[in-house]
This record gives C-alpha cells, sequence and structure tokens, in this order.
C-alpha cells in the first residue's frame, strides 16, 4: 500500500508542477500582450488609430490636412473602418504571442485565439462611402430645390376706395342742369 500512496503523491506533485508551469506560461503571454498595440492608417495617411490588445482605442490622429478635404462624416467613417481593421488584427497578434510564449498545441490557448476572432472578426470589406449634403450647402436656382418655394405671404385685399358723396340737384330747378342755363334755348 505504500506503494500507491506514494504513487497518488508523485501524479499530485506533477499536476500541481504542470499547472504551476501553464501558469508561468499564460503569466507571461499575459505580460507580452499587455504592451500590444496595432495601428492602422488611411491610405491618405490623413487619419491614424492605435488600438490595444483588449481592443481599445489607445491613439487618434487626424491630420490638418484632412480638414480641407473631407467633410466630417468622411473622416468619422473612416476613424470606425480604421478601428475595424486594427481590431481586426489582435487574433493574429494573439497567435504570435502564444507561439512564443505557451505554445498552440494547448486546448485552451486554441479557445483563447478562437474568442479573439469572433469578439474582433475581420472588417467587411470598405464599399465607396456615399454621404448626404453638407448642411452648408446652398441652392439658388428653383430647378435645384427639392421643394416647390414657399408661397407668398397672402395679404388681404386693399379695401375699396370710398368715393365722395354725391351731391344732390335741388330739388325745385327742374329745368337747369348744371351749367346754370336750359338745355334748349
Amino acid at each position: 500500500m505504500p506503494d500507491s500512496v506514494d504513487a497518488s503523491d508523485e501524479m499530485i506533485d506533477n499536476w500541481t508542477k504542470r499547472l504551476e508551469e501553464n501558469a508561468a506560461r499564460y503569466q507571461a503571454l499575459a505580460e507580452h500582450m499587455q504592451g500590444q498595440t496595432v495601428t492602422e492608417r488611411s491610405k491618405d495617411g490623413t487619419v491614424t488609430v492605435t488600438v490595444d490588445s483588449r481592443g481599445l482605442l489607445k491613439n487618434l490622429v487626424i491630420a490638418e490636412s484632412a480638414a480641407g478635404t473631407k467633410r466630417m462624416a468622411e473622416i468619422s467613417a473612416q476613424v470606425m473602418q480604421l478601428v475595424q481593421r486594427a481590431q481586426a488584427r489582435i487574433p493574429e497578434l494573439l497567435q504570435q504571442a502564444m507561439t512564443e510564449t505557451t505554445g498552440t498545441g494547448d486546448q485552451a490557448a486554441v479557445e483563447i485565439v478562437r474568442e479573439a476572432q469572433s469578439t474582433f472578426p475581420e472588417p467587411p470589406p470598405e464599399p465607396e462611402p456615399t454621404f448626404p449634403e453638407p448642411d452648408r450647402v446652398r441652392r439658388f436656382l428653383p430647378e435645384d430645390n427639392d421643394s416647390p418655394p414657399p408661397a407668398p405671404p397672402r395679404t388681404p385685399p386693399p379695401p375699396p376706395q370710398q368715393q365722395p358723396p354725391r351731391r344732390r340737384r335741388p330739388a325745385g330747378n327742374d329745368d337747369d342742369d348744371d351749367f346754370g342755363g336750359p338745355i334748349l334755348s
């Protein structure tokens, strides 16, 4: 019976040793990933983003030249695309760090990479963005307006002009007209 107790003790010691080795390797992996960042830059170089190994935005740089050539809607869409592209590179970064620290054959390592891939999937292909007309555009031609021009305000018609009251002829003088004499002489 003493042999079985010694064998059990040795087996527990081996498990403990392997657990401690795994814990040290995963601690090394965590430390290695702690300072890792991914940076993506726009094709024209006007926007640069940096995310950390957890996918959090750590730095955003928008060049001054972007203000004169791009609208804010374009810049914000570009920032979001670059963040997604940077985050999609994190599983690759994690895979490389695992190769250097824990090895890739471990089932836990495979699961960690799989979780990172589902959290940070590949971004969709970049479509050509379409943006609405900026608010600052003014239109001057009637055919350019999306809506008909507003109707002019209705003003009430002016009141009819009152004619001065007519003068009546004196009642007793039917022969005379206004010229002072009879018409027929």
